[in-house]
């Protein structure tokens, strides 16, 4: 009995199956006339426009009566076909270009980077313009440095520092603290060789002035002038200075330190002992 009831659920599975398909050729045989009449519709709307279509569509509705539904169908895809030919003309669609890969919009826009490279680990998000820094010494709108008018501009700064150097020299006699005394004495052993330095370099002006003046006198005489060479003037400097010392009574103290400092530069160029 067990095989009988199985062999009748099967037949009865068959029969439910056959039912389903037949509502699904149903309703598509409906959804296809629904699109006949559509586009019987659409075939009398192009066949104002179109004089192909209207032959087209005037065949389709004296014969629509004798002919089978597949022939239905053949002559619906062929008319379509035809009204589409005519309104794109025979030509096929071109295809939509590829879109142009977007690039920098101004200097200041954001930067695409490209998915086919690695990007750096470093790299520069948002460009920044370089600082250009400005050096007024050595700038052309500065105009060219000339010492003499320099130091004639500036010859107030030279009273400035004569009453600073008094103060510094009142408070240092007045202090007791060791470390500001030294400090102090720092401070004015500067400033005194910074008044030495200056009055070396207006000395060395002075005499290169002196030098042009003949050159310029010996020119107008119509003579060649002369220029003398760095050595030349180095042992002119040095017999000035000789002159200067024996006016102040220092030529023998300067001369002893100078020997010292030559026997100490002779005596480290000497052998020693050890590599004798």
């Amino acid at each position: 009995m067990r095989p009988r009831r199985e062999g009748e659920g099967g037949r009865a599975a068959g029969r439910r199956r056959a039912a389903a398909a037949a509502e699904e050729d149903e309703e598509e045989e409906e959804e296809d006339v629904w699109e006949l009449k559509e586009a019987e519709g659409e075939s009398s709307s192009d066949s104002e426009s179109f004089p192909g279509a209207e032959d087209a569509a005037g065949a389709l509705g004296r014969d629509q009566s004798h002919m089978s539904f597949e022939e239905l169908l053949r002559v619906q895809s062929d008319t379509r076909t035809r009204v589409c030919k005519q309104v794109t003309g025979g030509k096929k669609t071109a295809k939509p270009a590829k879109a142009m890969v977007k690039q920098q919009q101004g200097k200041k826009g954001p930067l695409e980077m490209s998915a086919k490279k690695p990007v750096p680990f470093l790299r520069q998000v948002v460009s920044v313009t370089k600082k250009v820094r400005r050096d007024p010494r050595f700038d052309d709108l500065s105009g060219e440095y000339k010492p003499e008018i320099f130091m004639r501009t500036y010859s107030f700064l030279d009273n400035i520092k004569k009453q600073e150097k008094e103060m510094i020299q009142k408070q240092l006699k007045k202090c007791r603290n060791v470390e500001q005394k030294e400090k102090l004495q720092q401070l004015l052993n500067r400033m005194t060789q910074q008044e030495q330095a200056q009055k070396n370099q207006q000395e060395l002006r002075e005499r290169e002035l002196s030098l042009k003046r003949q050159q310029r006198e010996l020119a107008k005489q119509g003579k060649k002038p002369f220029f003398l060479k760095k050595s030349d003037k180095r042992k002119l400097e040095l017999a000035e200075k000789y002159a200067e010392l024996k006016r102040s009574g220092k030529l023998e103290s300067f001369l002893n330190k100078k020997r010292k400092r030559n026997a100490i530069k002779d005596k480290r160029r000497l052998p020693s002992q050890k590599n004798l």
